[in-house]
């Protein structure tokens, strides 16, 4: 698409919101055209196979966050192992500009190999410690900047899938369908807020300072979804903004931020269409988002189902803007994505996905530039 069409066609989108105008033009100062944004588009499905970096590229997919080999029960990958995933995208242009770790998933503590950091059990939580602390060394040996990682118990919860447009299938979570599922125990035990925040701050404590030393980022990915303090158990202490607001002022650095989950973060908030932006910008301003899912949801706390882009409550156009308003400079990325039986790898989901946020990072440059 030349330059006029596309103007054309983002302007005639924008015109349906003064809002998202007005956050694009705020990426400009003093009437002087503001320079392109650095943000990418990214993607972080797997396995990162020569197929799947095809699929990458051939969708304008550049940047990518990379899994070595998905294996909870081992440590730290080796750096040998991270440059050959790393020279094995660069051989179809793609740039493995984050990785995530075979543990710290987002998984429930009661399925995981290696729980003990979460459960705070010493000595094994300093062992498995060390072992991330390792990773970020390994990164570093093999040029790669950043890790996404998660500190959770209950890990992603959902209620049953429901449909969307076109026979799709999304993700939902309803709690007042999981009434008997809150008092359901996992081996944690109960864990209230203290109790997490002294295990979130034995581990910042001793890997913020190595990832500084090595200047990696590392990327803390949200609770999905918030949910009431004591649900199965447990104190979901960065199910909220403030929590997260917390997190990142705990053991500061510019190597200590957020995997900013934008549906998740939504999926926090009472109002989401109205909310979100001013929490891009407090974030964003103080350049602790290093990661972005670019998810989108119909609904608010404790009542919502994931949607496309294009058709949740979140209003990606002036989303974008606030993102190139603080300077966002890494990936904005797919996240979940609905599933249909006519398309059971997502492959559809993800190249409408991608490249919607393809078109959104151009339309916001060049309304920017015009």
């Amino acid at each position: 698409m030349n330059r006029r069409r596309l103007l054309g066609s983002a302007s005639a989108a924008l015109a349906l919101s003064g809002t998202a105008r007005a956050d694009f033009r705020k990426a400009s100062t003093a009437g002087r055209p503001a320079p392109p944004s650095k943000m990418k588009l990214g993607c972080q499905s797997g396995p990162i196979t020569d197929k799947r970096l095809e699929f990458f590229k051939r969708h304008s997919v550049n940047n990518i966050c990379g899994l070595a080999e998905r294996s909870d029960a081992r440590g730290a990958y080796t750096a040998d192992e991270l440059s050959r995933l790393r020279d094995q995208c660069s051989k179809h242009g793609v740039s493995l500009d984050m990785i995530t770790p075979p543990f710290l998933a987002s998984v429930q503590i009661d399925q995981v190999a290696r729980p003990s950091i979460m459960l705070g059990k010493s000595p094994e939580r300093d062992r498995d410690i060390d072992e991330f602390c390792k990773l970020i060394r390994n990164c570093a040996a093999a040029g790669i900047p950043a890790v996404k990682y998660n500190i959770n118990i209950l890990g992603v919860l959902r209620t049953e899938p429901e449909l969307g447009r076109g026979g799709a299938i999304h993700r939902a979570w309803r709690l007042t369908a999981a009434k008997d599922r809150q008092t359901a125990p996992t081996k944690a035990g109960r864990v209230t807020g203290d109790v997490f925040w002294e295990r979130i701050d034995y581990f910042l404590s001793r890997v913020v300072p190595v990832a500084a030393e090595n200047k990696v980022r590392i990327a803390c990915h949200p609770h999905d979804p918030g949910v009431p303090p004591g649900f199965q158990g447990v104190d979901a202490v960065l199910g909220t903004v403030d929590g997260l607001k917390k997190l990142v002022a705990l053991h500061e650095s510019p190597y200590h931020g957020l995997n900013f989950c934008q549906g998740t973060v939504s999926e926090m908030l009472h109002d989401p269409g109205r909310e979100i932006y001013d929490v891009i910008r407090y974030f964003g301003k103080r350049q602790k988002i290093f990661n972005v899912h670019f998810r989108n949801i119909r609904g608010h706390r404790d009542s919502f189902r994931e949607a496309f882009p294009d058709e949740g409550d979140v209003d990606f156009v002036r989303a974008i803007g606030v993102y190139r308003e603080v300077g966002y400079p890494y990936m904005l990325m797919p996240d979940h994505v609905p599933k249909h039986a006519d398309d059971p790898d997502s492959l559809q989901a993800y190249a409408f996905c991608y490249g919607y946020i393809r078109a959104l990072i151009q339309a916001a440059d060049a309304l920017s530039l015009a």
